[in-house]
């Protein structure tokens, strides 16, 4: 990658960081770094599971440990399993003593952990799923622990909403009103793309919950969307022993350990060709490129397995579907297939890996 875009990238996290008070020992002139603030900031007058923190913030198990253990220390948290009480009316303490092991067996969490289904609303308006199983934020007893602010807690999760503020006021305020708008624009833009340079896309076996809630979400926002509805057992299969190698493959997208899309192929080294099926990005994540990012990785996954065309047939209700296929080299062909729910047939052809 060029070393002028890399040095611009480091000066722009340099700049962020010494702007923000990241380096500061005493946050907003509290009395406790950002890491701890941040996790304060996070559990919020809600609580929230530990598996959930160390999804949403992305942290390694023993860190997100200490930084628990030292809010605890200070009054300000407890943490015990989700039955447990605590919270605001608490004295502070911890209900019980914990080692180093908080957040699972060796300070480890899974990179496998099974997530529950979100519900079967499409928009992902539902509530998200709090991390899942596996050793990141259960106690050794298997309960899930939850992480809950004191009274002493709260209190200072309003004074670091209220700092916060005029942080943010005290960077806009030396600004004329179009350097304001200019500022407030461009930082909107760089959280879209760092988002979606967060975003990650692997292949998952499609009975991974990741898998079930992202082609669970695509059933229901068809059956939505198309005229008529959408009946999966009426449509060309796409079933779990196809979306399986040799045979195919489900690519997954998760952004902080969320599903957030999906697209699955069928591979027919016989005919050199593969099908592309279950496109599906969630509402909250578009606009960040993913579609386009999972068509490439799938047409990528396709020429990686020796094949040479990708053909897809889609309903002419996925306006946006069809403008992405178009855009990205794929030409409207003739039927090639009886699907009952396609009104346009598309294939691209590939250039093959070695």
């Amino acid at each position: 990658m060029d070393a002028t875009v890399i040095g611009q990238v480091r000066r722009f996290q340099r700049t962020v960081t010494q702007r923000i008070g990241a380096l500061d020992d005493r946050f907003l002139a509290r009395d406790r770094p950002l890491g701890q603030a941040r996790l304060l900031w996070e559990i919020g007058p809600d609580g929230s599971e530990v598996r959930a923190l160390r999804a949403r913030l992305e942290l390694d198990s023993g860190y997100l440990s200490r930084l628990l253990r030292s809010l605890e220390a200070d009054g300000l948290v407890v943490v015990n399993d989700g039955a447990g009480q605590g919270g605001h009316d608490s004295d502070g303490r911890g209900s019980h003593e914990r080692g180093s092991d908080e957040c699972g067996p060796g300070g480890r969490g899974s990179d496998e952990r099974p997530v529950g289904e979100r519900g079967s609303g499409e928009q992902g308006s539902g509530e998200r799923p709090l991390g899942g199983g596996g050793p990141g934020g259960r106690g050794l007893d298997g309960r899930v622990r939850v992480a809950r602010l004191t009274a002493a807690g709260l209190a200072e999760w309003q004074e670091l909403d209220r700092l916060s503020d005029e942080a943010a006021a005290s960077i806009l305020q030396p600004l004329s009103g179009r350097q304001r708008e200019r500022l407030v624009s461009a930082m909107a833009e760089v959280e879209r793309l760092l988002l979606a340079s967060m975003v990650t896309v692997d292949v998952r076996d499609p009975r991974h919950p990741h898998a079930r809630h992202c082609v669970q979400a695509y059933v229901a926002e068809l059956a939505r969307r198309f005229d008529g509805g959408f009946d999966p057992a009426r449509s060309i299969s796409a079933d779990d022993h196809e979306l399986r190698p040799p045979a195919g493959m489900l690519l997954v997208a998760a952004l902080r350990a969320e599903p957030v899309g999906c697209v699955a192929l069928k591979l027919h080294p016989g005919t050199g060709t593969a099908e592309l099926k279950r496109m599906w990005v969630d509402p909250d994540t578009r606009g960040l490129g993913l579609g386009r990012r999972l068509l490439e990785e799938a047409e990528r996954r396709a020429a990686g397995s020796g094949l040479h065309t990708v053909r897809l047939e889609t309903n002419r209700a996925l306006a946006e579907a069809i403008a992405l296929y178009r855009s990205a080299g794929y030409q409207e062909v003739p039927p090639f297939n009886e699907e009952r729910y396609a009104d346009h047939w598309f294939e691209k052809r590939l250039g093959v890996a070695g």
